[in-house]
């Protein structure tokens, strides 16, 4: 089944969230569907104005909450197999009672953080009070990523390497944003991937907005070329690498530039160790390119946490002080940025190990010249 891990993978994680659950003094947690159901039990159910709820009480066994139409939803799981009871219902009834029966009376419950206010809000009626987030219990579970996940976010690397590596066949002058696009997001699914989760080809003055996607715009013989790209492959674990190209040997002043950037990545990677906090990661990279008067250049956080989500946690940012642990996967993507002029961004994922950490993208840092 590549689609999910084993059962025993899903009930191990049921077990540690309902154990953290009654750590955090709450009677229930009520997960929704999206990347905390999936992975609590490999559900790929997707839904909105009708709840699916996955019910894990601190004191007995979790079940699931959802609509009778949605049943075929929740079957490509380990739901089944793991005897987790389904409460079904049609519509008319009373889904929120149904969720909370057999909780006490003004029970404290948390929601998962994607669950929709339209679901929030009568869960708050029928307790009288308004749940807490989850995102405390579901963020110690998710961060730490165990050895079957860490063997995704491998494949997952590797599959977006290989995207990167034939670059030089679509990456040219003359061709669009969009015509390299398409080429790209066709080889992100030849190459392993469920889909093209997010793709940017950013050129010339279109590389200095970091969240540019791409454009019609006509890539020129002298532009700087930001290739930020990735994806799920299955059981869901995404990657997410950027590489910057050119096509022919920069001005001086970028490749100074680009030269101070790759050595600001190379360092935020090399202190990466158990025991680093996340600001330290951070501080490392912008702390290098403050040296070269580079700070006012890097807009935003060195790196996010990566899994089912493309962006979770742990965040490296400056302001966050929580200690970096084996297991722990995020991305490290300095970038310097000249508003109108060019942008370089180089961005790997790794994943804390005993002694340091592991990278999952093995493709050269330095400015590509195809």
């Amino acid at each position: 089944m590549a689609y999910r891990f084993s059962s025993d993978v899903y009930r191990n994680r049921l077990e540690k969230a309902r154990q953290l659950t009654a750590d955090a003094g709450l009677d229930a947690l009520l997960v929704s569907t999206g990347p905390d159901l999936r992975y609590l039990t490999g559900s790929r159910a997707d839904t909105f104005e009708r709840l699916t709820a996955l019910v894990v009480p601190a004191d007995a066994d979790p079940r699931l909450v959802v609509a009778r139409l949605e049943l075929a939803s929740v079957r490509d799981s380990a739901i089944a197999d793991l005897g987790i009871d389904v409460a079904d219902w049609v519509d008319g009834q009373d889904p929120y009672g149904l969720a909370l029966a057999g909780l006490p009376p003004s029970s404290k419950l948390a929601v998962c953080d994607t669950m929709p206010a339209l679901h929030v809000v009568p869960i708050a009626s029928h307790t009288g009070a308004t749940p807490a987030l989850a995102t405390d219990v579901l963020r110690e579970l998710r961060m730490i990523k165990d050895d079957s996940e860490i063997d995704s976010l491998r494949e997952a690397g590797a599959a977006i390497d290989r995207v990167h590596a034939r670059m030089g066949e679509w990456l040219r002058p003359g061709r669009t944003e969009r015509d390299v696009a398409d080429d790209i997001r066709a080889a992100i699914l030849a190459e392993g991937h469920t889909e093209a989760a997010f793709i940017i080809v950013g050129s010339g003055p279109h590389g200095a907005d970091p969240h540019h996607e791409y454009s019609d715009r006509v890539i020129e013989a002298d532009d700087i070329v930001v290739i930020d790209i990735g994806g799920p492959v299955d059981p869901g674990y995404n990657s997410d690498s950027t590489r910057t190209y050119c096509f022919a040997e920069p001005a001086s002043d970028v490749a100074d530039a680009y030269a101070a950037l790759h050595d600001a990545q190379r360092a935020a990677v090399a202190v990466i160790r158990p025991g680093i906090t996340a600001e330290q990661v951070d501080a490392t990279a912008r702390d290098h390119l403050r040296e070269f008067g580079l700070a006012d250049n890097f807009i935003h956080r060195t790196g996010h946490g990566i899994g089912l989500s493309v962006h979770e946690e742990p965040y490296i940012v400056g302001g966050n002080g929580i200690t970096l642990r084996p297991g722990m996967a995020f991305s490290v993507e300095p970038g310097v940025y000249f508003d109108g002029r060019w942008g370089a961004r180089i961005e790997d994922i790794v994943v804390v190990t005993d002694d340091g950490c592991e990278a999952m993208n093995t493709r050269p840092h330095e400015l590509a010249i195809l």
